[in-house]
């Protein structure tokens, strides 16, 4: 019998269908090396694939779902179909080291790329701050479209061999932008209640279901907290995914922290976050993913054992040490 404590970076993880080899997981992490066209490049296939080698998930940087959504200028995209080639040539070599990868589909919002972006857009027109600009109301044809940017690029992402999606939610983009009271001021269905500033991210992933099916795994990456009083917080966040949960809209949440506001948390230690992911957990029945500078195994192993989460997802190392993996996955430190 498996219990909690039982449990190590070592044992597998079923996210959905898919059963990883161990929970280790490369979060996505923002490369800035696509084309001006929003192509991968030959620096993405070898950056992933030398990466790949034990880790359990590897989940691509932000793709943007529409060329008007990019984060940043140099983004890599998913808004055509001409994108797909280019990500194919990522993930067959992940596959040919036996490790899934995903693909992490996001919209900027109000926090576009400014350099790229035609018509600046958020659920209410706040803006970030003076360098963005000021962005456009949403009307709700212009909602119905961006959900179609997200179900389309869907199922490019199956064209293009990923295992599986992660939404990005977090880091003040758009989906986050819809879930907080401080830049949703709508008072329609998709604003107002906690419910009502769900909806986006609902419908949105109602759409990429309905062109993955139910078994293919589906995450969501959230920010848990907005870092000021009256923002989004953990326990408010669950109950709002519970009945996303419910519906079999999501697999799995990765948990993350910050970024609607340009205000930066005041004290960043080792698993800084550690406490939001665990309130989530509580609440959830999905596998909860914690990140935030847990950077050695001993760490990692009493995060899973005492249940506090379930896998847990490392980028800067990575990017400093494609060998990080498989020295976090050796021998306990």
């Amino acid at each position: 019998m498996i219990t909690a404590k039982s449990l190590s970076l070592d044992t597998p993880l079923t996210i959905g269908s898919m059963e990883l080899r161990n929970r280790l997981i490369m979060a996505p992490m923002q490369q800035y090396k696509g084309s001006p066209e929003g192509y991968a490049t030959e620096h993405h296939i070898q950056h992933y694939s030398r990466r790949a080698n034990l880790i359990g998930l590897i989940i691509v940087e932000s793709t943007a779902v529409s060329d008007n959504g990019r984060l940043w200028p140099n983004d890599i995209g998913i808004y055509s179909d001409r994108h797909t080639d280019a990500l194919k040539r990522i993930t067959d070599p992940v596959h040919n080291q036996n490790t899934p990868i995903f693909v992490q589909l996001s919209h900027g919002g109000r926090k576009s790329a400014p350099e790229v972006t035609k018509r600046l857009i958020a659920p209410s027109a706040i803006p970030y701050d003076g360098t963005y600009g000021n962005p456009a109301e949403l009307s709700l044809s212009e909602i119905e479209a961006l959900i179609d940017d997200y179900r389309m690029a869907a199922r490019r992402s199956i064209a293009a061999g990923f295992d599986g999606i992660e939404v990005h939610a977090a880091h003040g983009f758009l989906i986050h932008q819809f879930l907080s009271p401080l830049s949703n001021l709508r008072d329609d269905a998709y604003g107002g209640t906690p419910r009502g500033r769900t909806k986006f991210l609902q419908d949105t992933l109602a759409a990429i279901r309905s062109e993955t099916g139910r078994n293919y795994p589906i995450i969501v990456r959230v920010s848990s907290t907005d870092y000021i009083d009256g923002g989004l917080n953990p326990q408010e966040l669950a109950l709002m995914l519970k009945p996303l949960e419910a519906n079999g809209l999501l697999d799995a949440v990765d948990v993350s922290s910050g970024g609607l506001l340009p205000i930066q948390p005041t004290d960043v230690h080792p698993g800084y976050q550690l406490p939001d992911a665990a309130v989530i957990k509580q609440h959830l029945n999905v596998p909860v993913i914690a990140v935030g500078k847990i950077y050695t195994r001993s760490f990692a192993d009493r995060i899973i054992g005492d249940g506090l989460a379930d896998a847990v997802a490392i980028g800067r190392p990575l990017l400093e040490d494609p060998d990080f993996a498989q020295k976090m996955i050796g021998p306990r430190d």
